[in-house]
């Protein structure tokens, strides 16, 4: 049975010449349209009519966004670019074409190229591996600070401290780490700041992105007022198959001591730049940038009910679950208060069935005795137990004097006030997360029974 694909192709003197020989010869693909543009094109798929597509690297508008569309119509994607134009070929191969073929080349070749894409997407069972392009650029960039290696990515120790984290061992890419907390102002940014500015500290080059869809904040923290580019330009890049390491690593502000930021979106209308495919492109190539990417998510997990069934219609939450399916380890943040803690218990429920892998990790933000009574530490703790069946793996106290200082200063916290408790529990946190204690089995044994 013949396969039936579609073309977009800017020379109309190769494309004619590709038609008039899948036409006299029997090579196991027809035409069934002649797309004159992308619009035409990603109509054209939707139909259902063509399980393939071969289009020019020159497409005008053609994006990751497109090919994704493509790819949720069932559409597999061949790339014809000039003999020679190398920039064409890279650029494809970022935005996740796998066939990419010379336009001097034979229809045979072509339709086999063709046919051997659409088998490849048939048979996909998850995301296509990112192309050894991506790893390439990584000679030119320098070390993030102490423990890194050629290339600016520092070997990973195994995430042993905490149980439920994962495996000792070494990582060959980043560990991701996605810090949420529900509606309320639970601290997650505080938190998400906080470990990342540890991370770091331990030794480990680090990343903090600020994937807030509802107006990030992070930048504000450690006192970059000026409105960078950060996420969004990075999004874009990515968006147009321009993002590889070395620009990633220009868009981010190095705070120095192996600490980088990726800012977020200074105004809650600017969401819509925020692509989930182009979010989860960034996330990817930060796990080459760095050996731990923080990631402060937003707050909210709801879709849209209107667009459930239009699945190219932008979501403003699309990043955050986008963040949340890409993390290796959830951290999910609660505040200590009883308004705080229901919330939190609603949330952590919502977060299990969006994303039912996660297997969040719960850390209580502000924790004070004026609002908890008691022993906050025991009471807390055992609240969590009975409507979590989870125990927290951090309790942060509250130290306003400590965070308004910091918030003040423009500075991160350790800096400000090496000494605060809130600091002390982030920074325990950020070693079990990080394996630092995890020199011997004893050392590992310790640090579980006083996590318990």
């Amino acid at each position: 049975m013949s396969l039936p694909i579609l073309t977009a192709v800017t020379d109309s003197v190769v494309e004619a010449g590709l038609v008039s020989a899948f036409d006299r010869h029997d090579l196991g693909v027809t035409v069934v349209r002649r797309c004159v543009d992308l619009p035409d094109l990603l109509a054209a798929a939707t139909t259902g009519a063509a399980r393939a597509a071969l289009l020019s690297a020159d497409l005008r508008r053609l994006d990751r966004e497109a090919l994704a569309r493509l790819a949720m119509s069932g559409v597999a994607v061949v790339g014809l670019i000039a003999p020679g134009d190398e920039d064409a070929d890279r650029r494809l191969r970022q935005l996740g074409v796998v066939a990419v073929i010379t336009a001097d080349a034979t229809a045979e070749v072509v339709a086999t190229a063709v046919v051997e894409a659409t088998r490849a997407l048939t048979d996909l069972a998850g995301p296509p591996a990112l192309p050894a392009a991506f790893s390439e650029p990584l000679a030119g960039l320098r070390p993030l600070g102490p423990g890194s290696s050629a290339g600016g990515v520092g070997s990973v120790a195994g995430l042993g401290g905490i149980d439920g984290v994962g495996a000792t061992g070494e990582l060959a890419q980043g560990r991701v780490i996605a810090v949420w907390g529900p509606v309320g102002s639970p601290g997650r940014t505080t938190i998400a700041l906080g470990l990342a500015a540890e991370l770091a500290g331990l030794g480990r080059p680090t990343l903090l992105i600020d994937a807030d869809s509802y107006g990030g904040s992070i930048g504000q923290h450690v006192g970059l007022l000026e409105e960078a580019p950060g996420l969004a330009a990075a999004a874009r890049s990515a968006n147009q198959g321009l993002l590889d390491v070395p620009r990633l690593a220009m868009l981010c502000r190095d705070l120095g001591g192996g600490m980088r930021v990726l800012p977020g979106i200074s105004r809650p209308s600017r969401w819509p730049e925020l692509r989930p495919t182009s979010v989860e492109t960034v996330i990817a190539l930060s796990r080459r940038l760095a050996s731990f990417v923080v990631v402060d998510c937003g707050f909210c997990l709801e879709t849209d009910e209107e667009l459930s069934f239009d699945t190219t219609a932008p979501r403003r939450n699309g990043a955050t679950l986008a963040v949340l399916e890409a993390a290796d380890t959830v951290l999910a943040v609660a505040s200590a208060e009883p308004v705080g803690l229901v919330r939190f218990v609603r949330g952590l429920a919502e977060l299990r069935e969006v994303v039912p892998h996660a297997d969040p990790l719960i850390v209580v933000n502000k924790l004070r005795g004026s609002v908890v009574g008691g022993d906050p530490r025991r009471e807390v703790s055992r609240a969590m137990v009975r409507h979590t069946g989870r125990e927290p793996v951090a309790l942060v106290p509250h130290d306003l004097a400590g965070l308004d200082a910091a918030a003040a200063s423009g500075q991160l916290l350790r800096d400000i006030a090496p000494a605060s408790p809130a600091r002390l529990a982030v920074r325990d946190l950020a070693a079990a997360l990080a394996g630092a204690t995890a020199t011997s089995r004893r050392r590992r044994s310790t640090l579980r029974r006083a996590q318990r």
